[in-house]
């Protein structure tokens, strides 16, 4: 199994990108494509001891920055590190793509490169959400701002194939998120997507109020791009700022300092779960290949964990089984 890795992309730089795929190699039965600039990707593969027949760079001279324009970026930096990265997968010379660059672009890449499965009208950002129980697979988190109840219908079958067969979800449940829990809250597209998933055959919880989220009632939660994002980006802010004031409390005094030194081994297993870090990256399910959006603040833990969920993902073929769930849905 080989996983195509972008180099370039992230916040921290080719270091942690090398390091990551060091780990994984290391530690998974994987092989690894750096694609990048070859020179500063050497140099960084210089520094660690790894079965050399596991890792290969592709050279790439260009690369993609947040600021571009996603699909004219796609199109015109063909040597860019994302590019590359994505055609191996399109070509089959790798089963998934890993990258903390651009979102847009990536989702454009997956999107016009890659392929979208026959069936499927549109891919779907899917992040695992830390919960009470563990985690929940939050979809879609902002690749369609704009969805159909048909749209929702296939977020909820793709999600519940990958919270089943990566997750180890038997039977997942599934919630539609809405402003209530009875049917008949909502607007238009949360009330006919509610049908739609009601007459499925997934495991439809029903409607689950935002409030309710982090405490896990559903594995898999549906949602269109704006609501995924918003909850997401919420989310982010929310834990940064409860962080920041717990620190700022904790340093007061002689009695805080004490009383954070006992609670130091429950703040740090709070923290690991709540660590985008231990999760990987989000899946753009929909498309023909496993394509991976890390954080674009991923460190080599981050990067190595990303590298682990997609060879779970490739292994449990779950491209496969989305595209022949979606046929039996077009019969």
């Amino acid at each position: 199994m080989k996983i195509a890795i972008d180099a370039m992309g992230g916040d921290k730089g080719v270091s942690m990108t090398v390091k990551g795929s060091v780990d994984a190699v290391n530690e998974f039965d994987v092989k690894v494509i750096l694609v990048g600039n070859s020179d500063m990707i050497k140099k960084e593969l210089d520094k660690y001891n790894y079965d050399k027949d596991k890792i290969e760079i592709i050279n790439a001279s260009e690369v993609i920055e947040n600021t571009e324009k996603p699909v004219k970026a796609i199109r015109r930096k063909k040597d860019s590190s994302l590019v590359k990265a994505l055609k191996l997968v399109k070509e089959k010379q790798a089963d998934a793509v890993v990258s903390a660059g651009s979102t847009g672009a990536l989702l454009a890449g997956g999107l016009f490169i890659v392929g979208r499965i026959k069936g499927i009208d549109r891919p779907a950002l899917s992040p695992v959400y830390p919960t009470e129980k563990g985690v929940s697979l939050l979809i879609d988190a902002g690749a369609n701002v704009d969805s159909k109840p048909k749209n929702l219908e296939q977020f909820a079958i793709m999600g519940s194939i990958y919270a089943d067969k990566v997750l180890s979800r038997k039977n997942p449940t599934v919630g539609l998120v809405n402003i209530g829990e009875e049917q008949e809250k909502g607007n238009e597209l949360t009330k006919e997507s509610y049908n739609l998933l009601a007459e499925s055959n997934i495991n439809f919880y029903g409607n689950i109020e935002v409030r309710d989220i982090p405490k896990g009632y559903c594995d898999v939660l549906v949602c269109d791009g704006f609501v995924g994002n918003t909850i997401l980006k919420l989310t982010e802010g929310l834990a940064s700022t409860i962080f920041s004031s717990l620190k700022k409390e904790f340093m007061k005094n002689i009695k805080t300092k004490l009383g954070a030194f006992l609670l130091k081994d429950g703040l740090k297993s709070f923290k690991k779960q709540i660590d985008y870090s231990e999760y990987g990256g989000a899946l753009l399910l929909g498309v023909k290949g496993g394509v991976i959006k890390a954080h674009g603040s991923s460190d080599s833990k981050a990067f190595k964990n990303a590298i682990k969920q997609a060879k779970i993902f490739t292994e449990n073929n779950v491209v496969e089984i989305i595209e022949n769930e979606i046929l039996k849905m077009e019969d």
